[in-house]
């Protein structure tokens, strides 16, 4: 019984050991994810301004 105690616990270090989260891989995807939301929100902007734009055009023809 014991011996099946122990099987059990090596598992779970083993498992351990693979689902440890480095710091600075989570820090590293964070700022990836910062970048893009920058580039999508510049292009949303930009996308923005000119319809304005081309709508302001429009109405003064």
């Amino acid at each position: 019984m014991s011996s099946q105690f122990d099987t059990n616990n090596s598992h779970s270090e083993i498992n351990d050991i693979q689902n440890k989260v480095k710091v600075t891989d989570l820090l590293s995807r964070l700022n990836e994810e910062k970048k893009i939301e920058k580039k999508r929100n510049l292009a949303l902007g930009v996308a923005a301004v000119s319809a304005v734009t081309v709508f302001g055009i429009i109405l003064t023809i």
